[in-house]
């Protein structure tokens, strides 16, 4: 009988397995480069033009709004709690004419801190802030990403028009902290 038990121990011993653990550490680099890009969407121009009346007496009509251009951008900033915001100026001032920008809020499939939009700006030659409080964040690419832009013309001294045919003004955009 002792043997019997001899042999059951021994196989029960056998049979254990042995659990250890242990521990260590590893560090590992990770890099986390500042980003800073922006780009209007869809690329290419567009054409404000004002039609002409059809009865003496009545005004030149200003031409609707565009809202075709969204603005992306992707941000990374360091270190943490700056800013960037978006900027936006033209080359020239037509005299008689008003060029106004408005930035909607950012919608589409971004995240992350997006910027906040001004109240619409009357774009001169000095740059204006137009989105603030731009984190980290992207808000997704191409049109119905982002912010769109609501492009106006209006009429701000009758008396300063002349006729024009494809004045070329120039929209900058600048992204900066």
């Amino acid at each position: 009988m002792n043997y019997l038990k001899l042999t059951f121990l021994l196989g029960l011993i056998l049979s254990c397995k042995v659990f250890s653990q242990t521990t260590g550490n590893r560090s590992i680099a990770v890099t986390l480069p500042v980003v800073t890009l922006m780009d209007i969407e869809p690329t290419g121009a567009i054409s404000l033009n004002y039609t002409a009346p059809t009865e003496a007496g009545n005004a030149v009509t200003a031409p609707a709004a565009n809202t075709t251009k969204w603005i992306n951008y992707t941000s990374a900033i360091a270190p943490a709690g700056l800013t960037r915001r978006i900027t936006a100026s033209i080359n020239q001032v037509i005299p008689g004419v008003d060029i106004k920008i408005l930035a909607a809020a950012a919608s589409g499939s971004g995240g992350g801190t997006l910027g906040t939009p001004s109240a619409q700006v009357t774009l001169t030659t000095t740059a204006q802030t137009i989105i603030t409080g731009i984190g980290g964040a992207f808000t997704g690419n191409g049109a119905n990403n982002g912010h769109r832009l609501t492009i106006t013309l209006t009429t701000n001294t009758y008396a300063n028009l002349s006729a024009r045919t494809n004045t070329p003004v120039i929209i900058t955009y600048t992204i900066t902290e």
